[in-house]
């Protein structure tokens, strides 16, 4: 039997850095370098930093 193939994006989880535990998840290419965005955090309700961390 053939390996099957790998697929080309990935599912990533981004957590915030403000440590609420808020996050959301986004697609990328297999690729790329680890994403990382400031966007809201409502649970703190300012601007923060969201981290890439492994999809469970």
């Amino acid at each position: 039997m053939a390996k099957k193939a790998k697929a080309r994006t990935t599912i990533v989880r981004l957590v915030s850095s403000a440590g609420t535990g808020y996050f959301f998840t986004k697609i990328r290419p297999r690729q790329l370098p680890k994403l990382s965005f400031v966007k809201f955090d409502p649970k703190v309700g300012r601007r923060v930093l969201f981290t890439e961390q492994k999809n469970r």
